[in-house]
């Protein structure tokens, strides 16, 4: 499952859980490009869930689109991470580390309110 939703003019939320699959992968990235339309300055909060490895043509989807993704990035200044495996909240953590101008945070599940608090705070 790989869901985007637009909350607002500034806020993308993202659900991402189970095995992702190239035809998942490519409507999950066509919805978030879609959806991310438009925002400057803005946040993305994104759950995941329950994961499994992606397939290898989810990741070809994925890699293929990686210059629209870097894209993306510039328009967003914050990104909550939320999930329950450290091992996801670490890499969020990563990312923002070497993304320039992202800042990201991850927080378990149960407290997705103070994430939503610190993305518009």
């Amino acid at each position: 499952m790989f869901q985007v939703m637009r909350i607002g003019n500034d806020r993308l939320e993202m659900d991402i859980a189970g095995r992702v699959d190239s035809d998942g992968m490519r409507s999950g990235l066509r919805a978030l490009f879609t959806q991310a339309q438009g925002i400057q300055h803005g946040q993305l909060l994104m759950r995941i869930g329950e994961l499994q490895m992606p397939t290898a043509g989810a990741i070809g989807v994925e890699l293929s689109n990686l210059p629209e993704l870097f894209r993306l990035t510039r328009q967003f200044d914050r990104c909550a991470v939320i999930s329950s495996k450290d091992w996801i909240r670490k890499m969020g953590e990563i990312e923002g580390a070497i993304i320039p101008g992202l800042e990201v945070r991850s927080f378990r599940p149960e407290r997705e309110a103070d994430a939503l608090a610190w993305l518009v705070g």
